[in-house]
């Protein structure tokens, strides 16, 4: 919703206070100019991008529209089901966990907590973590490292997105440049017409340089940041399953351990003590 107030904004703006001091909207109309400046932009996009970053490109749009699916009631989710796997290997052995993380879509526990088994990668990664555990890897500083690794990886993945979508916006501006050079070639052309002709040449000429500024920072260049803050959220969810983790393995108890997982999250997202108090009390029991 934000981002549509927002999109509304830049184009409301811009064309009404174009429109508030004398300026004719049709002046603006010129088709060719966004052919020459969009076209030659997403034909260097697909140039300078792998194909995995191309088809990711097109799902971040989609992210972007939706926004962070991370919040305080996600995050509040994600600590007590940290807190139940917890809690179940502590009572009865990493033996108990091994039918959940063999299969947690038909798993009874994991669909306790509908919108972490709905995110495959948040999925894979905490069953990778306690299938090791339960296998004997039992180093928590050789598995800190390992799930930074991977972390890291996954945030590189998502940041090559984000970075391929700014790079297109700062080429915008250039592009925009070169569709206005190529209205002033047009315009030469025409030398010989009349002023009132060669004006709304030159004017038309003009409209690419404001195009290409225009749509790379008052469009792609926010979406590309917006983009970046969705991955950077996707890999504090990730974060905050290492924080528990690692805690656990260092033989915190089940609530200290979903303590330090709560302690990773960013403030305006992060549930209060009293909150995770409240909805652990509300756990069904584990078996």
């Amino acid at each position: 919703m934000l981002l549509i107030v927002g999109m509304l904004l830049v184009i409301g703006c811009t064309f009404g206070g174009y429109v508030a001091m004398g300026g004719k909207l049709g002046v603006l109309w010129q088709p060719f100019e966004v052919v020459i400046i969009c076209g030659a932009a997403l034909g260097a996009f697909i140039i300078g991008n792998p194909s995995p970053v191309l088809k990711k490109a097109t799902k971040a749009i989609g992210h972007v529209l939706k926004g962070s699916k991370f919040n305080k009631d996600s995050y509040l989710e994600l600590l007590t089901l940290q807190y139940q796997i917890f809690k179940l290997a502590r009572s009865k052995g990493f033996l108990a966990l091994e039918q959940h993380i063999e299969s947690p879509e038909d798993s009874a526990l994991f669909q306790q907590f509908p919108k972490f088994i709905g995110d495959h990668h948040a999925v894979e990664f905490l069953c990778d973590y306690l299938r090791l555990i339960g296998l004997g890897a039992d180093n928590p500083h050789e598995m800190e490292t390992l799930m930074d690794e991977e972390i890291e990886t996954h945030h590189h993945e998502q940041h090559a997105v984000a970075g391929a979508l700014q790079t297109m916006a700062d080429g915008m501006p250039a592009l925009g440049i070169v569709a206005a050079v190529l209205g002033v070639i047009k315009t030469m052309g025409s030398i010989t017409e009349p002023p009132e002709v060669l004006g709304a040449l030159i004017g038309g000429a003009l409209v690419g340089t404001f195009l290409g500024v225009w749509l790379s920072y008052g469009f792609l260049s926010p979406i590309a940041a917006k983009a970046q803050a969705v991955y950077d959220a996707e890999g504090k969810y990730l974060q905050c399953m290492k924080a528990g983790l690692l805690a656990y393995m260092h033989g915190s108890s089940p609530p200290v351990a979903v303590e330090f997982a709560r302690k990773a999250l960013l403030s305006h997202d992060r549930p209060s003590f009293s909150e995770v108090e409240q909805a652990l009390d509300g756990l069904p029991p584990v078996g």
